[in-house]
């Protein structure tokens, strides 16, 4: 299981990140654009993914990720349980995310951690 903590250690380690407690939520975001953040309980981790990629995205593992709430599905968004998740994996999902943010640049000066790339 990751913990919050893991994932802060992480995002905030990715160039331009910074933290903020929004409603009683952390989120992590490059400039106005959040790409990781989580449920009030902790429990649930939203994290940047392609719209267009989504429903099957979740539909390969429905036991593990979530569709956004209603007012989410407009953006580029998914969720996942955090106790399902190993910590590469949620370094796989931050880095994705944080990718989505910043300028094509600076995400490619930082490696892929996995061998396969989504298009």
């Amino acid at each position: 299981m990751v913990t919050v903590d893991q994932v802060r250690a992480w995002a905030l380690s990715l160039p331009r990140t910074t933290e903020a407690l929004v409603y009683d939520r952390v989120k992590f975001r490059v400039g106005r654009l959040v790409f990781v953040a989580f449920s009030r309980d902790e429990t649930i981790m939203g994290f940047g993914y392609p719209k267009e990629e989504r429903a099957a995205f979740v539909a390969a593992d429905p036991d593990r990720f979530l569709m956004p709430v209603p007012s989410d599905e407009r953006y580029n968004w998914v969720r996942v349980r955090l106790d399902a998740l190993d910590e590469v994996e949620m370094r796989e999902l931050v880095l994705d995310a944080w990718r989505m943010c910043v300028p094509k640049k600076l995400a490619g000066s930082h490696p892929p951690l996995h061998s396969h790339t989504r298009s």
